[in-house]
Parts: C-alpha cells; sequence; structure tokens
C-alpha cells in the first residue's frame, strides 16, 4: 500500500491548486469547449495511433489481399493452421447440435438464448470459463434512447458521427432501433441498472453523445448483465455449455455451408469435432495482440480467433485498420497499467489535466479524439506527468465528482475503481488518477448484414468479431448494446436458416478442404514464417516459439 511516490504527491499539488476554480466555472455551466470538426481532422491526422504508417503493411493472401492493416493483424491472418488437414479424420463426430454458439461472452450467450427459445438446441464452446469475456470487464454503461428527450433517430446520427460517417448503415439502424428492447428485456431477467429513487432509469452523457442515454449498474454493468445472462442460460435444458475449448477451425459441409467446427480441449489437449445446422461467430476482440505495442484492457483470452478462422473460410474483413484507444487507461500504479478507467468517470465531471493542473482538452470528445488530445499534450507538448518506470500520463481529476456530486459519490458510483486503487494505497475519491490511451477495442472485423449473415451460408457473426456498426470509432456504451442487440438477432436469425432448411435423407459430408486451399495460398506467395493460428491464448515470454500442434486422433 505505497500509494503516490513523492514526487507525484508533490505535482498533484499543482492539481489541487487550479481545482477551485476550475469548480467554480463548473457550477457556473462553463466547459473547456470541444474541438472543431477540422481541429479533429487534424489532431488525429497528426497524433492517434490509426493515421500512422509506421507499424502497418497489406496482406498478402486472402479476401483482403492488399488492404494495410496493422502488422499484428497481418500477421495473424497469414498464419497457418493448427490442424493438418492429411492428418484429420473427419468421419465420425463427437457433438451434433443445430446451432453451435463459438465464444461465451456476451453475444455468444445471448445468442444461445435466443436460438433456444426458437426451438433449436445450442451447444456453445467457449475458450476459458462461461462468462470469461470483454463483456465483464465493460464498466460505464449501456446505450439505449429510452428517455423522454430521446428516441434511436438521435441515437444513430451519434453513432454516425462518432464512426467518422463510416458506418455501416443498416448495421447502425438495427443497433439503436433494437437498443430500448434490449435495455426492457435485460431488465425482465433480473439485471439491476441504477435507477433514481421513483423508479426511473438513470442515465448520463457519454463521449459524443447528444442526450443523456447511457444506463449502468454502478462501474460494473457488464459484469451485471453477464451474471445475469450466464444464470439464465444454464438454466436452460437445450443449451450445453463446454468450457476450456476453443474452436480452432470452422467446418464446412461438401455443399458450400457451414456446418461446425473442431474445438480444442484445453485440460486434455484433444480436438472434437461439431456438427451443427449453422453456427454462429461470437470470438470478441484482439486486444492481447497489443498493436502498435500499447497495454489493452482486454480479458486474457482476446486473440481474434474468430477472425483468422473465419477469413480462411473465406469471410471478408472491413475497418479492421482502426483500432479504438481508450483515452484513460491507468499508467500509475504499475499494477494497474492498461485497466480501463471507464468514460463514466468524466461523465461524472472529472477533468483530464496536464502536469501543470491545466485542463487541455473538452472531457468527453469521442474517444480517438481524446486518445489523440492526451498523446499530443504528453509528446508534443511536454506537459504529461511522468511516472517511476519512465511512463508518461496525464491527470484524471476524480475528487472533482465528490465536489460536485457530494462526498461519498466516487465510492457509490464508481466501487470498482474505488477498490482497484485503494489497495495500492490510492484513494481516488482524494487524489487523482494517472491515465493514458490503452487499447481497448476491435473498431472492424467480420463482415455481415443487418441479419448477422455472412457470406457463408450457415455462418453468422456477433459481437466486437465483426465490423461495420461503429466505423472508424466506437462511442462508449455501444459495445455491450451491439454485443446484445447482433447476439439476439444472430441467434433468432440462425434458428429461422435451421428450421428453414430441407431436412435430407443423408447428411452432407463434412470438409476442411478451404483449410488446404488457403495454406496452398500461403505457400504460393512464399509465405514462411511458421506462426500459427488461432493463437488462444497470448505468450509473453520474449523466446517462445510457435510451432504447429499435430492433431490427436479425433
Amino acid at each position: 500500500m505505497s500509494g503516490y511516490t513523492q514526487e507525484l504527491k508533490e505535482l498533484i499539488k499543482r492539481v489541487e491548486a487550479t481545482r477551485h476554480k476550475r469548480l467554480e466555472s463548473a457550477r457556473q455551466g462553463h466547459q473547456f469547449p470541444p474541438l472543431t470538426m477540422e481541429q479533429r481532422k487534424e489532431w488525429l491526422s497528426e497524433y492517434h495511433p490509426d493515421y500512422k504508417n509506421e507499424g502497418r503493411r497489406a496482406v498478402r493472401v486472402g479476401p483482403n489481399k492488399g488492404d494495410v492493416f496493422p502488422e499484428e493483424v497481418a500477421d495473424l491472418l497469414e498464419s497457418g493452421s493448427r490442424i493438418l488437414p492429411e492428418k484429420l479424420v473427419l468421419d465420425n463426430t463427437d457433438y451434433e447440435t443445430d446451432i453451435l454458439v463459438i465464444g461465451g461472452g456476451g453475444s455468444g450467450t445471448a445468442a444461445a438464448l435466443m436460438a433456444q427459445a426458437n426451438g433449436c438446441k445450442v451447444i456453445l464452446a467457449t475458450k476459458l470459463r462461461h462468462g470469461d469475456s470483454n463483456t465483464v470487464m465493460a464498466e460505464g454503461g449501456i446505450q439505449a434512447a429510452d428517455q423522454e428527450n430521446d428516441s434511436p433517430y438521435y441515437h444513430y446520427l451519434d453513432v454516425i458521427g462518432g464512426g467518422h460517417f463510416s458506418n455501416q448503415p443498416d448495421l447502425v439502424a438495427a443497433m439503436t432501433n433494437d437498443a430500448p428492447l434490449v435495455i426492457h428485456w435485460l431488465e425482465s431477467l433480473g439485471v439491476m441498472f441504477d435507477k433514481h429513487p421513483d423508479g426511473r432509469m438513470l442515465v448520463r452523457h457519454g463521449g459524443g453523445t447528444s442526450r443523456k442515454r447511457m444506463h449502468s449498474a454502478g462501474d460494473m454493468t457488464g459484469a451485471e448483465i453477464m451474471r445475469v445472462l450466464k444464470d439464465e442460460t444454464r438454466n436452460r435444458t437445450d443449451i450445453k455449455v463446454l468450457e476450456f475449448s476453443p474452436a480452432v477451425e470452422l467446418l464446412l459441409d461438401t455443399e458450400g455451408k457451414c456446418a461446425g467446427a473442431i474445438l480444442y480441449n484445453l485440460e486434455t489437449k484433444e480436438y472434437y469435432i461439431v456438427r451443427a445446422k449453422a453456427v454462429i461467430m461470437a470470438t470478441g476482440g484482439f486486444g492481447r495482440l497489443h498493436i502498435q505495442g500499447f497495454p489493452t484492457t482486454n480479458h486474457y483470452g482476446a486473440t481474434g480467433d474468430g477472425l483468422i478462422m473465419a477469413y480462411r473460410a473465406g469471410i471478408k474483413m472491413r475497418d479492421l485498420d482502426s483500432t479504438q484507444y481508450h483515452p484513460t487507461g491507468a499508467v500509475y500504479p504499475e499494477q494497474n497499467v492498461g485497466l480501463l478507467i471507464t468514460e463514466k468517470v468524466r461523465g461524472l465531471g472529472a477533468h483530464v489535466l496536464n502536469i501543470d493542473g491545466e485542463e487541455f482538452c473538452f472531457p468527453l470528445e469521442p474517444r480517438d479524439v481524446e486518445s489523440a488530445c492526451i498523446i499530443r499534450e504528453c509528446l508534443e507538448k511536454g506537459k504529461g506527468v511522468p511516472t517511476p518506470v519512465g511512463r508518461v500520463g496525464v491527470w484524471l481529476d476524480s475528487p472533482m465528482i465528490e465536489s460536485l456530486h457530494g462526498e461519498g459519490t466516487v465510492k457509490k458510483e464508481l466501487p470498482a475503481k474505488y477498490i482497484q486503487f485503494k489497495r495500492y494505497g490510492i484513494d481516488i475519491s482524494k487524489e487523482p488518477m494517472l491515465i493514458y490511451p490503452t487499447l481497448h477495442y476491435q473498431n472492424g472485423g467480420l463482415m455481415i448484414n443487418s441479419k448477422n449473415e455472412t457470406s457463408l451460408p450457415g455462418l453468422y457473426c456477433s459481437g466486437e468479431v465483426t465490423g461495420g456498426a461503429h466505423g472508424r470509432n466506437r462511442l462508449m456504451g455501444n459495445s455491450l448494446l451491439a454485443i446484445l442487440v447482433f447476439g439476439r438477432r444472430s441467434g433468432k436469425n440462425a434458428a429461422e436458416y435451421v428450421k428453414g432448411a430441407v431436412e435430407k435423407k443423408s447428411k452432407p459430408g463434412l470438409t476442411i478442404d478451404h483449410i488446404v486451399k488457403f495454406e496452398k495460398e500461403l505457400k504460393d506467395a512464399l509465405i514462411t514464417n511458421n506462426a500459427i493460428g488461432p493463437i488462444i491464448l497470448p505468450v509473453y515470454a520474449p523466446d517462445h516459439v510457435k510451432k504447429r500442434q499435430w492433431t490427436a486422433a479425433v
């Protein structure tokens, strides 16, 4: 419980020296002005990592051949399979089901619930424990236009603007129109949202929102949602959950439809064949690839597995050159580096300050703009706060919240963050947090339509593994919303696909010819980096060499 060093405590005095004046200004309704559209474009192009040429290259194989992506993503898409096709036997299946859901976070679980509710038997295969995902780590809230002065129309405009008008319009319309239905559904299942004493929903602003529509459950909104969805899943008899069983390849049938997947049991080291009439890919994002070398807020299994599996099957990607860096990731103490500091902190009134205790940006800019502002202040202006190990950051003045809303507000509204810092001797109700942008979200991903269909019949995708809904920048609260809207849609639409399929006397054979074809592309392109994918779990040992695994008897 060391708390801040003496040097940092001296710098905090500069924050405290400006707080009274900033507080009075805030009470009078004055705030640091937002950037103009021209300034946003200028600062993004100058300072945001997405706009740099370094660390990027063209993909040499597959449906996105020639597109320029971060090196870490390009390496993943050019990796070889864990499966040696000539050693794989597909005659027997270990499991058969109507719908296979790959991924046990919020989106996969919502998909499983809706598929079961629509009359299908479901297997949900998840890499770690059911619920181990970015969903449980989502803190600040979920957006939905369900207040009198709001509507999906305004929500739609905010999303399109936040995404720099690069979004896929039908996905944005689906997300914003379904949002109030999702909140109602969650509450009916038992999610305990923050409310006013009279029972009305408590809503707040997020960065880039024109209306207050952020619903929350303290600063543990994702964990509360996952708690309820997981509990509901376990009470449905037609949903079988396979834990510690990540998928490593998709299976197709001889008619060219998606027909299941190969799972790898992390405990027994065995491979299993799952045959399904439809597959829903909900494997989440790629934060553990550490794009551009940034720390990440993501859970340990966020290694972009669904991207490479679907890519080998011919599914094209969009916007994968765009990565969201959350502007407020912890940069001190060292044990907390990369930890998400929810946007709710700024929504409650905390200011972002430089080493001199000065405001330098509007605290609720869209996330990419806010990140660019912080990087600019630290790197160009030289007004970042140095940490003992040589990192640099800016202050997030959380004690402002107590001054604006009363003593005890931080502990009540941000209990998880309060505890997280308190264990290292920092009381965020009395001392500011030190922050810097951290890798947070995979903006792009697999291409889908508003029914969550891909170009491969029988394959549906939902959640962070997909692209289009957020364009090139996601607004706060739309991640939890998107995983649930599109998880529900994929479950319902996959069930309709299954029920509408014509039953045949004999089942088409299973095939992995798409893997053979992709391996040939790698060979023809002279790609011999020996990388294998999916990664499954990140490896941080510097001298680790990844080797292709031989299949066990299947």
